[in-house]
């Protein structure tokens, strides 16, 4: 019975994220800013300031812009930082796709827990995002 209500809420989850298939065509790669903390809307990095030890993906529209943040929760290190992958816009979705990177070999690191997260801005595409 556990198993499957666990079953059922990952379906809800994921159909309230926006999951689509990847069948659709890319249209165009999308142009997006990568923004500094305090650049980010005071409301939106309340959320995330909450949201940001355990790993998350958040969107938030305001002012004709869309934010698309991706968090990989707390690490045990300093040194770690997160590429963009993927950004591009199909007929019924943008799709986003990103990847935490560990410290390099040789790189000096804190023993301090971090919580590496990335808030992407781009215009408001009027489409659900879709975390990959």
């Amino acid at each position: 019975m556990k198993k499957w209500c666990l079953l059922m809420l990952t379906i809800c989850v994921l159909a309230g994220c926006g999951v689509q298939t990847r069948d659709e065509e890319r249209l165009k790669d999308l142009e997006f800013t990568v923004l500094d903390p305090e650049k980010i809307p005071e409301e939106l990095r309340n959320v995330l300031e909450e949201k940001k030890a355990e790993p998350f993906k958040v969107t938030y529209e305001d002012e004709g812009y869309t934010y698309i943040c991706v968090g990989y929760g707390e690490q045990k290190s300093s040194g770690y930082s997160i590429i963009v992958e993927d950004l591009y816009l199909t007929s019924n979705a943008v799709y986003v796709e990103t990847e935490l990177l560990g410290p390099g070999n040789g790189e000096e690191t804190a023993a301090a827990t971090t919580c590496p997260y990335i808030v992407l801005k781009l215009e408001n595409m009027g489409k659900s995002v879709v975390f990959q």
